[in-house]
């Protein structure tokens, strides 16, 4: 019985030496200054809108408020992180510090899917996967598809929000998300009548799309005349192809 009390009493010992390690060190490591701001930029999708010089110039207020030699812990910490949330080209951000004092800022850039254009390009915008509009950027140009009225005129601002233009998203969404679509779709026009055409990187042929809906029929059908079609006559036999309707390839 002795023995056993001796060595629950070392064990005992023992745990609350490494706790008391463990507090020593996270004690430590939050009064330690930062010596150094280490920046990460995740770019999944060949994105530079923001660079890491940027994030530093966010997190330092513009150099007028140092974070190195300082000691950020707790809501200084989300102060920073909210901060760089407020740029419009964060998707997401997390402001942390290591056990070495370096502070650690790691950011997700915003993802345009196509660019809203007007008569005056002093207007124009991007439009993210969610329907939200981000600003033209000095630092970086993204290679999305054109979006406009055919004839003239702009869209509403809050044009991808309503309930009744998410077909529109959707189209947008689903070009982007396949590569070949992404690289193909050049200027996209909303019709009078609420449809869709296009034009390509390749071909001179006016996609007529129709409405935003049965989006990938569509572009399967349209995939069929590029595989039967421009092989044998060319890509300039027609130059108006409509997948409008079901079951129906329209060429002239």
């Amino acid at each position: 019985m002795d023995k056993s009390v001796r060595n629950l009493t070392v064990a005992l010992a023992c745990l609350l030496g490494l706790l008391g390690i463990g507090a020593f060190a996270t004690f430590r490591q939050a009064h330690r200054p930062v010596t150094e701001i280490v920046v990460n930029v995740a770019n999944d999708a060949d994105n530079y809108f923001i660079s890491e010089r940027g994030v530093t110039a966010l997190l330092t207020n513009g150099g007028k408020e140092p974070v190195i030699g300082t000691v950020p812990e707790g809501d200084r910490l989300r102060v920073l992180e909210k901060r760089l949330r407020a740029h419009p080209f964060v998707r997401e951000a997390q402001v942390y510090r290591d056990l070495a004092g370096n502070l650690h800022a790691d950011v997700h850039q915003n993802h345009p899917i196509a660019r809203l254009v007007h008569a005056d390009t002093r207007l124009d915008s991007y439009v993210d996967a969610e329907g939200r509009r981000l600003p033209l950027s000095p630092l970086y140009t993204a290679r999305v598809a054109t979006v406009s009225r055919a004839g003239g005129g702009a869209l509403a601002p809050t044009f991808f929000q309503d309930s009744t233009a998410r077909g529109y998203l959707d189209f947008l969404r689903y070009v982007d998300e396949h590569p070949f679509w992404r690289a193909q779709v050049a200027e996209v026009f909303v019709e009078p009548g609420g449809k869709l055409s296009f034009t390509q990187q390749v071909g001179d042929q006016r996609i007529e799309f129709g409405p935003p809906e049965d989006i990938s029929e569509k572009f399967a059908k349209l995939m069929v005349f590029y595989r039967q079609i421009p092989s044998v006559l060319g890509w300039d036999t027609y130059h108006r192809v409509n997948v409008e309707y079901q079951n129906q390839i329209i060429c002239e």
